[in-house]
């Protein structure tokens, strides 16, 4: 700063003021100050600056490596948010779910000195790791399991979509076209995704057995759909998520089973693309960049010193081709 003083001919106090836009300084000074900035290549010490103002404009994310389309557009989501309030993520994608691991994450973004940290905790696992970490900055988790209870000494918040009613709309929407029955493909229980919109369905009363428990890959719904059509095949069925459902789809054209005439078939996600599946799926839309945003705005007012409720946002129903009428 005393360099940049020197070439532009003013003060070191003029220059601090420039820097932290004062609006004191006259526009032909500022544009001085700014052309020797430029000129000396000067950039801001971010360490140094958060030692004084305790403010280190970032926060860090605990992100799961999984490819999946959840976890994957909630990271998406939670980057654009930050961005727009003015703050940088700084990013630790995990394989391993225990305390140990998620540790080591959370104590290297302490060492950066983030204002805050994001955690995207879609399995249990995930979240008992976290309760075990009493973190000395706020923690906001994005999850639909809700609250962890115990980390961060009650500054925790958690932050969803509301996964169990999605699940819920969807399973009643079959039965509002007449379908007696709606069997579920569940998706992994370890996730809790997958178990909120289990509950979901179960609260909905399909009149279906048990459900039956897949993965959320493509394959496992083309698997389940073969092995449907051999065994008796439902008139109306609920994907774990759009993945699956399109095994289904694939699954069902192939042994001539026509959808929505001889079966209904919904998804969960709004994948892009789903709109394009033949039939268009009926499936479930969840607002990753309100949930980005909803956690960013969570975790700012906690570092603010906000007491924050949990909050789960509203999943929406997208009603196309693969859901119909009974035959």
């Amino acid at each position: 700063m005393s360099d940049v003083a020197v070439l532009a001919g003013v003060s070191h106090q003029t220059v601090s003021r420039v820097l932290n836009d004062h609006p004191s300084v006259r526009p032909e000074t500022r544009e001085r100050v700014l052309a020797a900035i430029a000129e000396l290549g000067y950039r801001r010490n971010s360490a140094a600056r958060a030692l004084v103002t305790r403010r280190s404009g970032a926060l860090g994310v605990v992100a799961t490596s999984s490819a999946h389309h959840g976890p994957a557009s909630t990271l998406l989501g939670l980057e654009r948010a930050a961005r727009e309030v003015g703050y940088f993520l700084s990013v630790a994608t995990i394989d391993r779910f225990d305390a140990g691991t998620l540790r080591g994450a959370l104590d290297h973004f302490l060492d950066q000195a983030v204002e805050g940290i994001a955690v995207i905790a879609p399995q249990v696992d995930v979240a008992d790791a976290l309760a075990e970490f009493a973190a000395p900055v706020p923690v906001v988790t994005v999850t639909s399991g809700g609250v962890v209870a115990g980390a961060g000494a009650g500054r925790v918040v958690s932050v969803g979509v509301d996964q169990r009613a999605g699940a819920r709309d969807a399973t009643r929407h079959l039965l509002d076209l007449g379908h007696r029955e709606v069997l579920h493909l569940a998706g992994p229980q370890d996730w809790f995704d997958a178990r909120e919109r289990l509950a979901g369905w179960r609260e909905a009363d399909a009149g279906a057995p048990d459900p039956v428990v897949v993965d959320w890959e493509a394959e496992s719904g083309y698997r389940e759909g073969l092995r449907l059509v051999d065994a008796g095949l439902p008139s109306a069925v609920l994907a774990a998520n759009d993945q699956v459902a399109l095994g289904l789809l694939r699954a069902f054209w192939e042994r001539g089973v026509r959808v929505p005439d001889d079966v209904s078939v919904v998804g969960f996600d709004d994948v892009a693309g789903s709109a394009f599946f033949v039939p268009p799926l009926t499936t479930v839309r969840q607002d990753f960049p309100a949930l980005g945003r909803s956690a960013i705005d969570a975790l700012v007012r906690v570092i603010g010193g906000e007491e924050v409720a949990p909050t789960l946002l509203p999943a929406s129903l997208v009603v196309r081709g693969s859901s119909g009428v009974p035959r």
